[in-house]
């Protein structure tokens, strides 16, 4: 079993997604080890970038604020490396093609893999153009993690039939950011996919709430929160760790008897 379908193994899983560099990646890495003792199962590291297509206001300012910070993609290995001598919790970039393109698509995975990281979410990279990255993350070891959304229900059949690690279930069309309420038929994408392959399901876009993560987490195998702990990122800076994982332990309390 992989360390990503491992974090889905013991219940509903709960992953929270923080910026890196936000407010530095100092807190970032202090947030990952604080995240993992408030109950993370499997947690999402934002790499900034300067034109973040899918992220709301909350997480386009916090890539803004990182990148300004000097959250640059080595440093990020570098705050990944000194994470992984304390920490064995799953862990998976989110970033865009441009971020990896840069770098080196090889290079990019090549690293990830050394250092660990056991997943990649390019939210800017349709079915029809991921090969290219999967089939390199594949061969090191980095599944390539597929995302659909409530106007993929014709092609979430193609998408599932070769989804790796867990399948991203957008919740809601739009960007990222805290909704009050989530209408999409949630359950309906998530029979589509394990009717194709049984994978684990994570919903993610939308979730800000202990009552919206237990109403999502009964009709997925986990769920991902990002703006609203980017939000707290924002609102308590460098004191921002306890705060954050006080949210996450609540989260996983909502979720845990499912």
């Amino acid at each position: 079993m992989t360390k990503i379908k491992n974090a889905f193994a013991n219940g509903k899983a709960f992953i929270p997604f923080i910026t890196c560099g936000d407010p530095s990646l100092t807190i970032s890495e202090q947030l990952v080890y604080a995240m993992e003792a408030a109950g993370a199962d499997l947690i999402e590291l934002g790499i900034p970038f300067s034109d973040p297509t899918a992220e709301g206001p909350v997480i386009q300012a916090a890539n803004l604020r990182a990148l300004h910070a000097g959250a640059l993609t080595d440093a990020i290995f570098e705050m990944v490396a000194r994470i992984r001598q304390k920490t064995q919790i799953p862990l998976a970039f989110m970033t865009y093609a441009n971020v990896v393109y840069h770098y080196g698509t090889r290079r990019f995975l090549q690293k990830a893999a050394d250092l660990g990281v056991d997943g990649l979410i390019l939210a800017d990279v349709p079915y029809e153009e991921k090969a290219e990255f999967a089939e390199v993350g594949q061969e090191l070891g980095v599944e390539l993690i597929s995302m659909i959304a409530p106007t993929s229900h014709d092609r979430i059949k193609m998408i599932a039939q070769d989804a790796a690690g867990f399948v991203y279930c957008v919740s809601s069309l739009g960007v990222t950011g805290v909704r009050n309420t989530i209408t999409t038929d949630i359950n309906a994408m998530v029979q589509l996919v394990k009717h194709e392959q049984e994978i684990p399901c994570a919903v993610g876009f939308g979730i800000s709430t202990p009552a919206q993560a237990r109403e999502m987490a009964q009709q997925a195998d986990g769920v991902i929160v990002g703006s609203a702990i980017v939000r707290l990122c924002e609102k308590y800076g460098q004191d921002c760790v306890k705060p954050v994982a006080d949210y996450v332990r609540s989260m996983k309390d909502a979720i845990r008897d499912l």
